[in-house]
């Protein structure tokens, strides 16, 4: 499979930008070798510049549910273009996408629209200080809440110890009021609060991981979160921004039956398009700049492209759920993968919810980062790159899930399958 233009483009996007990319994933650097280039999308199905086409399941690393250039999507922003990009003024659209998020995920009683998951995410949590008046913020090792900067912060010296930064440029002030708790670990949340209790804001956490790969929660792992927010009067905050609309229409909270106070939502609920929003009960969410004094503002903030392409998105999950056909392709999936893996005698673990998975090059079941950490990441890159010379585009992290679309059939699941049978033989 030749890659020679992608080779080409990716030397002149090097001389342009930081690493050749506008986001560090897309540059390659956990599997090497050089970024894929690519010219268009259709159904289930990327097209680089040199011709290849590959089965996908990034789906743009999660928004992409319905598959690339839905038909009513893209005419939805046909539409919506023609009458403008921009207004910088409210819009019926925007109340139109505000009210089917507020339909379908209960805990969320009014909602603001933002420009990116990242965007959410920073704003949930200065309205959770400003509500409470704390400043600590609770997250987990592993749990990746976008590019802000008290949540770019490692582990400290303890459990209930405040981070540092892990980013040059992301000063110790930023991070001193954040803790860092391995996912899943019950009594180190109970030491956190016991420690800090009246001084903790909120705790935000991905109800169901996937920057460090597929990982589920414990059901006493929510339960304890839910209890001590309760018992300290901080606010929950669940990062939904890869999971809402994703593995259920209302959401991973839907699955797992939980309330949290506040939701971040990102990916599925722009179509595609660049967008973020937060929401939750509606006394919190008053505090928000007009209604409260807690500032948040945006320019592009529910714009009609974005609006149009959410709406579009979200009327069809809703009317025409795609989500059991989702869980059997994907099962069909995770098990034609664990099947390969295990006929090359390749140690794995396969952890999947609905559409969403993770093949680990692991010996043992991933819990938090400190399980996950231990990937072979060195098999993963060589099974990254057997797939994507046989026409699979798969994330490029080992720590990352892919994602299953509606528009992804039968034959490409078992031609996946069939090309990691063939990959997994030579590893």
């Amino acid at each position: 499979m030749s890659r020679e233009t992608s080779h080409t483009e990716f030397s002149r996007a090097l001389r342009l930008m930081p690493g050749g990319v506008n986001s560090p994933a897309r540059a390659f650097g956990a599997v090497g070798g050089e970024p894929v280039f690519f010219e268009r999308g259709e159904g289930a199905y990327l097209f680089d510049v040199d011709g290849n086409r590959y089965i996908d399941y990034i789906g743009s690393w999660g928004p992409l549910i319905l598959g690339h250039a839905q038909p009513q999507v893209t005419e939805a922003l046909q539409a919506a273009v023609a009458r403008g990009t921009s207004f910088g003024a409210p819009t019926v659209a925007e109340s139109d996408l505000a009210e089917l998020i507020v339909e379908a995920v209960p805990s969320v009683e009014k909602v603001r629209l933002v420009n990116s998951g990242t965007e959410a995410t920073m704003s949930a949590i200065r309205l959770a200080r400003g509500f409470t008046g704390r400043d600590v913020i609770v997250k987990f090792a592993g749990n990746y809440h976008g590019h802000v900067d008290s949540l770019l912060v490692s582990a400290g010296s303890s459990a209930a110890t405040l981070g540092v930064p892990n980013s040059p440029g992301v000063t110790a002030g930023t991070t001193r009021d954040t803790l860092v708790l391995a996912y899943n670990d019950v009594g180190a949340l109970a030491e956190a609060f016991a420690q800090h209790g009246e001084r903790i804001a909120g705790v935000i956490f991905e109800p169901i991981v996937g920057n460090m790969g597929c990982v589920v929660p414990t059901g006493e792992f929510l339960t304890a979160l839910g209890e001590q927010c309760d018992k300290h009067g901080a606010l929950l905050i669940c990062d939904e921004v890869m999971t809402g609309f994703r593995v259920a229409y209302g959401g991973a909270q839907s699955l797992l039956n939980i309330k949290p106070d506040l939701t971040t939502l990102g990916k599925i609920v722009g179509g595609g398009l660049p967008v973020g929003a937060y929401g939750g009960r509606g006394d919190v969410m008053d505090h928000v700049l007009p209604a409260g004094e807690v500032f948040q503002a945006g320019t592009l903030s529910g714009n009609p492209l974005a609006t149009a392409a959410g709406i579009a998105t979200l009327r069809l999950l809703r009317d025409e759920p795609p989500y059991q056909r989702l869980d059997e392709l994907s099962a069909r999936l995770a098990d034609g993968l664990s099947q390969a893996a295990t006929a090359a005698d390749v140690p794995h673990q396969v952890q999947r919810v609905g559409s969403m998975l993770t093949l680990f090059f692991n010996p043992q079941p991933v819990i938090n980062w400190d399980t996950a950490s231990r990937s072979d990441t060195d098999r993963y890159g060589k099974y990254f790159w057997g797939m994507i010379d046989r026409g699979i585009y798969l994330p490029c992290s080992q720590y990352e899930a892919l994602f299953v679309s509606a528009a992804h059939s039968e034959q490409d699941v078992d031609a996946t399958v069939e090309a990691a049978r063939d990959v997994m033989a030579g590893l």
